[in-house]
């Protein structure tokens, strides 16, 4: 018989193309998931991944197992979540992931709230810009900024989010205003990576901001703020963000930009579990208060907006 956490671990390094991301995966060390690979392959008799300069890549046999791993896996995965969802427990712990941003400045406070009126819940914040499978079990929750689309996601709507366009005052002063009607051409600009470009914030600003050069890219949105702050060029970020910081002018664009909407998900099997239940509604309630910060109906005391 094959023992599953060697499968999970074959699963993982296959899924994932590396022993280092397989273990984040997995929450172990590599030289765990190491063993496991060389602890299932001894069993087979015959190697079921092959290291190449782009990662692990299954071989014939590899290939040939996979899908009855993946199934086992589902199986698993299946009747790990049904059991959480049969938990009456308000005790536990649950992962919830969002992006970063968002998980600092606005969930964190909610959640410190949670943890006072629960204090048997702990909860396991994980941010990240990808979208953590819910269904294989890499998050519990999510708050996401487009509505999941998988049926076996149970989500709903729990606000809107407002992005600007910022600029230090020191910036301006350099370049003067940006004319976005003509491109803004001669102006600097602060960017996601291309593989993040095309969020609808992102594609708005680039389009608007045509003719402008960029000046620097960062995944992270707190290094393109401080970008902006430091004079670098201007950047496009939420609002609740840029809004209220003395060191940044928002902007005007000939048009509105797009607006984000906020989704809490869960699966299915696990929405009704009290724990979880018990998260999202609090999460649902804390964000619907902060719906006007969020959305940018608050008129900050502190920012310049410029014209």
């Amino acid at each position: 018989m094959l023992n599953w956490d060697d499968l999970q671990a074959f699963l993982l390094i296959a899924r994932h193309g590396s022993l280092s991301a397989a273990a984040r995966a997995a929450g172990v060390r590599q030289s765990t998931m190491g063993r496991r690979l060389a602890a299932m392959e001894a069993r087979i008799g015959q190697p079921l991944l092959l290291r190449t300069r782009d990662g692990f890549r299954p071989t014939a046999a590899g290939e040939a197992i996979l899908g009855n791993a993946e199934r086992i896996e589902e199986e698993a995965l299946a009747a790990e979540r049904r059991i959480t969802g049969q938990d009456v427990r308000l005790e536990g712990t649950i992962r919830l992931t969002t992006v970063e941003t968002l998980a600092a400045e606005v969930v964190v406070p909610i959640l410190a709230a949670f943890q006072r009126a629960h204090p048997g819940i702990a909860v396991d914040l994980l941010p990240d810009t990808r979208s953590l499978s819910l269904t294989r079990r890499e998050a519990d929750v999510a708050l996401r900024l487009v509505r999941p689309s998988a049926q076996d996601v149970a989500a709903r709507k729990v606000g809107e989010m407002a992005v600007g366009l910022y600029a230090a005052p020191a910036y301006l002063d350099r370049y003067g205003m940006p004319d976005f009607a003509a491109g803004a051409a001669g102006h600097r600009l602060v960017l996601s990576p291309p593989e993040l470009m095309g969020l609808p914030e992102m594609a708005w600003f680039a389009r608007i901001a045509a003719r402008a050069a960029p000046a620097c890219q960062s995944p992270s949105r707190y290094l393109q703020r401080a970008a902006v702050e430091a004079g670098m060029g201007i950047g496009c970020f939420a609002r609740y963000l840029g809004d209220g910081r003395a060191g940044l002018a928002r902007l005007t664009a000939p048009e509105a930009p797009p607006r984000r909407e906020l989704w809490l998900a869960v699966h299915q099997d696990m929405r009704h579990a009290p724990r979880i239940r018990a998260l999202t509604d609090f999460l649902a309630d804390g964000l619907r208060a902060q719906g006007d910060r969020l959305a940018g109906r608050l008129a900050p005391l502190n920012a310049a907006t410029a014209p």
